[in-house]
Parts: C-alpha cells; structure tokens; sequence
C-alpha cells in the first residue's frame, strides 16, 4: 500500500504550551530569547491544534490522505524528560490516534522533532550520552500506550539538521555554536535511535523508521578540489547519519580531521538495528566548491538557473529522483523501503478578494515532485509513501510565522483554516492514484 499523506511537527502547530502539564523544551526557551526569532514570534498559541485536532483530522479527510505523519511532544509526555508520566499529555496523543483511526488513516508518530524538554539540555542535551538512554525511557512511554495502534513509528526527525543548526552553528535551539565540537550530537542521536528502536519492538511497534534530510550533492567542477569537497559535504550531511543505520559504520570523517572519540563498544550494534523503512526528506541539491580558506574542508555555493521558493530554496524536482536512485545505488539490498517523509515549498501565500489562495507555484512543485518519485519507483526504487510538507502553514522555526508550507493556509490572528488550491489539486490527484475517483 502506497501512503498518501501529510506532515507536521508538535512545536510547530500544537501551541497550548503551557496547558495540561506541559513542561518547557528548547523551543519554549529559545524563542524568548531577545533577537533568536524573527520578529519575536513563539510557538505559544502557533495553529492551535492541540483544541482544533477534529478540524484538522478533518481536512486530512478531505484531502484524501491515507496517512499523517505527527510528531509527539517529548514534554508534554514526561515534563522533566525522566521519570513520571504525564497522563494529560498522553490522553491527547490517544485521542488524536483513535481519530485517525476511525478516519481510516494510518498514525505515523515521530517520537523526537527537536522539542527537547529543556532540564535534559540542562544536562548537556544530546551532547550528554545520557540523554540517548532518557530517549529510550519516553520511547517505552509511550509505545506502551499507543503501539497497539500505531503500526509505523519514526525515531527521529533529521538528526543532521538538529546537530547543525541546533548545536554547530547556533540557529536553532538550544542556539549552542560548538561548530565540529558538535559530532558528539550526532552519535548519541543515533544512538538514542537505536535504544529507542528496541524499546518500540520490545512493545509490537510493527515498523520503525528513522528519518534524515537528504540531499544530492553537485560539486561546483570537475577540478578535483571541489570533487573533494564535495564528497567531504556528502560525508557530513548524507552518509554520516546513514551508513550506521544501514550498514552499521560511520564514514571516514578524516576529511574534518576528527573522530568520533564517543562511541563505545557496542554502540554500532543497537544503531545498525534492523529497520522497516527509512524516511527521507527532500528539499534541494547543494553545491558544493573548494574552500577558500581555514576551517570546514567544503564551501557551499548558490544553484542558480531554477525558481525558487520564498525561502530562496531552488526547486529540483528531479532531485528527488536523483536522491532516491543514488540512495538505491549506493545501499543495495542494506536499503529498506523507503519513505519520502517531507517535501514541499514556502510561497508568499496571501488570500484574494475571493478568499481564495491560488497557489499555482506550490502546485507545480508538487506536481513536479511527485513524477519525480514515480520516475524513481519506476527505476527500481521501493518508495512506499509519499507526504507533503506541511498541511497547514505553521511556526517556521527561526523565521517565526513568515514562511508558509502548508496546503491549508492558516490566519494566525484567529486560527481560521482555508484550503488553498494546491489541497484541492492533491486531493484529485490522491483520488486519481487511488483510484476512488
């Protein structure tokens, strides 16, 4: 069965920060930072969709998605990130499952999308080993309350963007700048992946995944300096958070000129556990040059000679393909199936006179998108489901409201949903494909 769905992330759209027992993550204390988030805004109240959930289960109806990717708030579930449950918390999480069940949609939950309860950060974070085993603690938590209804179950949401922006450079929270002293971040994530990964089978989790953010990589030439380089950005980005899920290794990261000094005997064994299904999530290539001076062995450069989006991200639609062909090419049979588990675009979305949102760029990058995937099957590549980034227009991280990804435009100022015309051209689709139309 091929899934049609749609994704989000709890920080992102729940909002209700402090109601229910609720305790503080990274997030909350982040964004009251002075100058982290652009123009101040917070995820407080963001689509309120901890009170709107039926709503929004409905628009999933209507769309016609055959699953929704969510992601489940490590605070709401265990406010100090250990020890006692938070049963408010976890009776949301029931309720929204039962919903999706009754509506013949297949619950994807992702256990972490970087809302880290903050007295863990307190402790170092995901710099602290411990932190992985606290991970695994929640997992157990939660699985045995929703397992028995929940069939696919995805550990971590881009390990890669968290260590970066959230602990290399600073971007995000919990805002550290550590630079390569951040590598630590990435091995305990994994390794809270795979402790997690058999917490959720110990309980009847009947799938579990792990999802990376992905990109092709295009060296700037052929001059060997920027092949190079480009091979070190694949290492760091691609391969460092997929090789030891798959193959049960990391790279060679001496290109950096460090190691990873952390990892323990053992460690390899429970991060290369078996997986169902490995998530990936799709944006753009990255064009990569030699460096010009000191510092990262690598230079990120613009592609240029394609539209962007509002973010100022090129749209690739064959990108895609080539991500999932190359990922095929360079796993074999060690790749399981995969799940495109994010992809879609930003666009000045702004309702007309009418009330109408006729988003025709998103809908060309979709339509682009997923002929893109088809192409990819096609070529032998077993992708099994496909979800949009993102179904309503959300907190955007550090770019606070200003950036819209969802096919549901959202009124900030009062929670009013509306359809743009890119749902109601997934939805014909989603019908077509399915063959219910």
């Amino acid at each position: 069965m091929f899934l049609w769905g749609t994704a989000t992330a709890s920080y992102q759209i729940e909002g209700a920060a402090a109601e229910d027992g609720r305790g503080v993550s990274t997030w909350d204390t982040f964004t009251r930072e002075p100058g982290r988030i652009r123009d101040g805004h917070t995820g407080d109240v963001a689509c309120d969709h901890y009170h709107r959930w039926p709503e929004d289960i409905a628009l999933m109806a209507g769309l016609g998605a055959t699953s929704y990717r969510f992601s489940i708030a490590w605070p709401r579930v265990q406010p100090d990130g250990r020890g006692p449950v938070n049963r408010a918390g976890l009776d949301f999480y029931d309720r929204l499952t039962d919903a999706l069940c009754e509506r013949g949609i297949v619950p994807a939950a992702t256990l972490f999308h970087w809302d880290l309860p903050q007295p863990l950060e307190d402790e170092g974070g995901w710099l602290n080993r411990e932190t992985s085993h606290r991970f695994a603690e929640y997992a157990a938590v939660v699985a045995d309350r929703l397992a028995d209804r929940i069939p696919m179950w995805i550990t971590l949401n881009e390990p890669f963007v968290h260590m970066v922006f959230g602990y290399a450079l600073g971007n995000h929270a919990p805002g550290r700048a550590l630079l390569l002293d951040a590598l630590p971040v990435a091995h305990h994530q994994l390794l809270g992946h795979g402790l997690a990964a058999a917490a959720l089978r110990e309980r009847g989790a009947e799938k579990v995944l792990i999802t990376n953010n992905c990109t092709p990589v295009w060296p700037a030439s052929a001059d060997p300096a920027d092949l190079a380089a480009a091979d070190a950005y694949d290492t760091l980005h691609n391969r460092l958070f997929n090789d030891p899920v798959l193959l049960g290794k990391y790279p060679d990261l001496s290109a950096y000129g460090v190691g990873l000094d952390c990892v323990r005997d053992g460690d390899l064994d429970l991060i290369g556990t078996r997986l169902d299904g490995l998530g990936v999530n799709y944006y753009n290539p990255t064009r990569i040059a030699a460096p010009t001076g000191e510092g990262l062995p690598f230079a990120e450069t613009g592609i240029t000679g394609y539209p962007t989006t509002a973010f100022g991200w090129p749209v690739v639609p064959d990108g895609l393909r080539e991500l999932l062909t190359g990922l095929k090419a360079r796993y074999g049979d060690a790749l399981p199936p995969v799940y495109v588990t994010e992809n879609g675009c930003s666009q000045p979305d702004v309702p007309g006179p009418d009330g109408v949102v006729d988003d025709q760029e998103r809908i060309a990058y979709l339509d682009g998108h997923i002929r893109a995937v088809e192409r990819a099957r096609a070529e032998g590549v077993d992708v099994r489901g496909y979800y949009v980034w993102s179904l309503l227009d959300n907190f955007e991280w550090a770019e606070g409201y200003h950036q819209r990804f969802g096919l549901v435009h959202v009124d900030f100022a009062t929670g009013e949903r509306t359809p743009k015309a890119s749902y109601h051209w997934l939805a014909e689709q989603i019908a077509e494909r399915e063959g219910t139309r």
